[in-house]
């Protein structure tokens, strides 16, 4: 027996992905302190879900290279920046 052409999907799955991921990083971070890893592990889970969204329900993963460099290089930038900022506050 073989799976539904809707289970299949590169889409499916990457949306299936990013809905567990919300739900670890909405457990691993609802009970911690400011300032602490998890906070950023939090950030970095976030980034990696806006990457996936942007390469696969976007289209970036077959944009040319320099638009899916410079979209990567600001997956990268946000996080850096933002793990930065809630680590200084």
């Amino acid at each position: 027996m073989t799976l539904p052409l809707l289970l299949r999907a590169r889409s499916t799955l990457v949306w299936l992905g990013l809905v567990i991921v919300t739900l670890v990083s909405w457990t691993v971070g609802a009970e911690h302190g400011v300032g602490s890893g998890v906070g950023v592990l939090v950030l970095a889970l976030a980034a990696i879900k806006v990457r996936f969204v942007g390469l696969d329900f976007m289209e970036l993963r077959t944009a040319p290279y320099i638009l899916r460099g410079i979209f990567e290089a600001y997956c990268i930038t946000l996080w850096v920046v933002l793990a930065g900022m809630y680590l200084w506050l």
